[in-house]
């Protein structure tokens, strides 16, 4: 974050006017904490407010020597010397408050070798942030600041206790609270771009970081909200010209004028329409499904309509919006009526979460990033914002970015970061994250392991055994595999037929030796690897399944035999049919005869009946 530019006596009257209306108004310093590692009788850990300029290595951390300089301990003169520790590790510079600004103090110890700084306070009060000095030609060093700084209690004390280096660490790696899978950020900026170093350095950060931005929030990684400070003015000023030139909507949304000048170039009000415009710019693009437009409209606007090439304007807006294919009316109808005497929604809405809430305090100076609700503290830089953002995300569940040999070091590739690793498939449960490593049994192509990730990880559920082999044993031998993995069943390990053992080891049996096959009588037995070979006398051919001898061939009346066999059974099976089938026939015949007779008269019944009574008669 940077300080606000110089400012009227009008602007200081808007600016506490918005603080005397906002009662819970706060500053929350951000921590990081400092740990004595040794000597033992020196360890502890205390807590140490990170400074707002450098780079602080959020989500990382920095073991190093505690070096208090022999003179000059205020840090506030040249050393003109490299400060070295014996056993070689990174100098942490420890120096006194108080004589000069804090960001001079850590320029001088960057200058003088240190890896950083720690500030001793000598002051029994609570940590307060560091922040950056006046803007001024003699301060333009706080901008190549590179180092962490942060302000914690004396260690000097410690020093004099003891005669061995004192080795600390200083950890940033829960300075960033880091929940889920999403970071959630917002950017407290100014479309003014009058406002000298600071806006240029504000807008070099949109156009370096717009890619990266962009990337995450297309990919779901990231929730980007930007934000835009106004005042109001005091009501007893609504009818002042200054508020007239400074604020739209009646006096209720101010910004100070580019120029500080009432009477010429652009008026703070044109800075708050303009801020209100690309508000909306994002608001109807989020709607659209293309919240990331925003980067690309802030820096073509910056581009194509700056104040100094005097095209600062509505219409020069309306052209950018048009070549990003965005609905000017939607846009319009966001903005509504600037000049009405009343609220405009959008910002109030910006007043309102101006307050600080949460553990984030109130947002007063500009540019303000705020991270995970928390606000960013260090030089506004495009790799350095990205380490925080990275720092935000719940382990294992960072982009590819962040896990880049630039952003990070891969601690899995140090001894497989101590955790299980299976050297033969060369699968390991160790996982990179942007803060560390943590060892968790895998999912690969499909196969969970299962363990406590540390000292095992077996493969478990179907398709096991594609992933080496289950854990279970396998060999190879003569041309044949064996194994005791089996995809039927989920888990654990069988030796299969031929086999003795827990499945994860498993012996041959000597079916011979044990007396369990080829035990016919005339038999000889042969163990082979995974089974057993087992021969008859003579022509006699083994049958294994029912452990006996036959013979291998047949004669040729033995044939004969045979085929007749066979022979009889086909014909007796067909003169079976034939006969059944005739059979079959005469009784349905005779059972349908039977059933017709009752109804009419037959040929045969009636000559037997005209016989019958012929004969009566005779």
């Amino acid at each position: 974050m940077r300080g606000l530019q110089s400012t009227t006596p009008l602007i200081v009257s808007l600016l506490l006017a918005t603080i005397v209306s906002t009662v819970t108004s706060r500053f929350i310093v951000e921590k990081n904490t400092v740990k004595v590692i040794s000597p033992e009788e020196l360890a502890g850990e205390r807590e140490a407010a990170i400074a707002n300029y450098g780079i602080p290595n959020y989500g990382g951390t920095l073991t190093g020597v505690v070096v208090y300089p022999d003179s000059k301990t205020n840090g506030c003169e040249d050393f003109n010397t490299k400060f070295k520790s014996n056993s070689k590790r990174a100098v942490i510079l420890l120096v006194d408050r108080g004589d000069c600004y804090f960001a001079l103090k850590s320029w001088n110890a960057q200058n003088a070798g240190a890896a950083a700084v720690l500030v001793g306070d000598n002051v029994d009060e609570p940590l307060l942030t560091m922040d950056t000095p006046e803007e001024s030609f003699e301060t333009e060093y706080v901008a190549n600041i590179t180092i962490p700084s942060a302000f914690t209690e004396d260690l000097k004390k410690q020093l004099k206790k003891s005669n061995q280096e004192i080795v600390v660490k200083i950890d940033w790696t829960e300075s960033m609270p880091h929940p889920d899978e999403r970071v959630e950020y917002e950017f407290w900026t100014n479309s003014n771009d009058e406002c000298g170093t600071r806006c240029d350095e504000q807008m070099d950060f949109v156009k370096s970081f717009k890619g990266h931005a962009q990337l995450l929030e297309k990919g779901g990684y990231t929730l980007f909200t930007p934000h835009y400070i106004t005042w109001y003015c005091p009501e007893a000023f609504i009818l002042s010209k200054q508020c007239k030139s400074q604020c739209i909507n009646n006096g209720r949304y101010c910004a100070p004028d580019p120029e500080q000048d009432f009477d010429s170039g652009y008026d703070g009000k044109d800075v708050v329409i303009e801020n209100l415009r690309q508000l909306c710019v994002h608001r109807v693009a989020n709607t659209l499904g293309r919240s990331w437009i925003w980067w690309d409209f802030v820096t073509d606007y910056h581009i194509r309509c700056s104040m100094k090439d005097q095209k600062y304007s509505k219409d020069c807006a309306e052209e950018v919006i048009k070549s990003l294919n965005l609905p000017l009316d939607k846009i319009g109808e966001c903005m509504g009526d600037t000049s009405a005497d009343k609220e405009n929604d959008v910002l109030k809405t910006e007043q309102l979460v101006q307050v600080g809430h949460g553990g984030r305090g109130d947002v007063s100076i500009l540019p303000t990033l705020v991270i995970n609700n928390i606000q960013y503290r260090g030089k506004l830089e495009s790799t350095a914002v990205l380490r925080a953002i990275c720092a935000g995300f719940k382990e294992s569940t960072e982009p590819h970015v962040c896990l880049t040999p630039d952003m990070e070091t891969n601690e899995c590739q140090d001894n497989n970061g101590g955790c299980w690793k299976d050297n033969k498939s060369n699968v390991t449960a160790c996982q990179d994250t942007y803060r560390g490593r943590i060892c968790k049994c895998p999912l690969i192509k499909g196969v969970q392991w299962e363990g406590d990730g540390y000292s095992s990880c077996k493969a478990v559920g179907p398709g096991r055994c594609s992933a080496n082999n289950g854990g279970c044993w396998s060999e190879s031998k003569d041309g044949q595999f064996f194994s005791a993995c089996s995809d039927s069943n989920v888990n654990g390990c069988k030796c299969p037929s031929g086999f003795n053992g827990d499945g994860y080891t498993c012996v041959d049996i000597d079916e011979c030796k044990e007396r369990t096959a080829c035990q016919c009588n005339g038999c000889s037995c042969k163990n082979t690897w995974g089974s057993y070979d087992c021969k008859c006398k003579g022509n006699l051919v083994y049958i294994k399944g029912e452990d006996t001898c036959i013979a291998k061939n047949m004669s040729t009346f033995g044939w004969f035999l045979t085929i007749l066999l066979i022979s009889c059974v086909i014909g007796v099976g067909v003169a079976g049919f034939i006969f059944y089938k005739y059979r079959l026939r005469s009784y349905m015949d005779s059972e349908i005869m039977a059933i017709m007779s009752q109804y009419m008269p037959i040929d045969n019944q009636n000559i037997e009946i005209n016989t019958v009574r012929e004969d009566a008669h005779a």
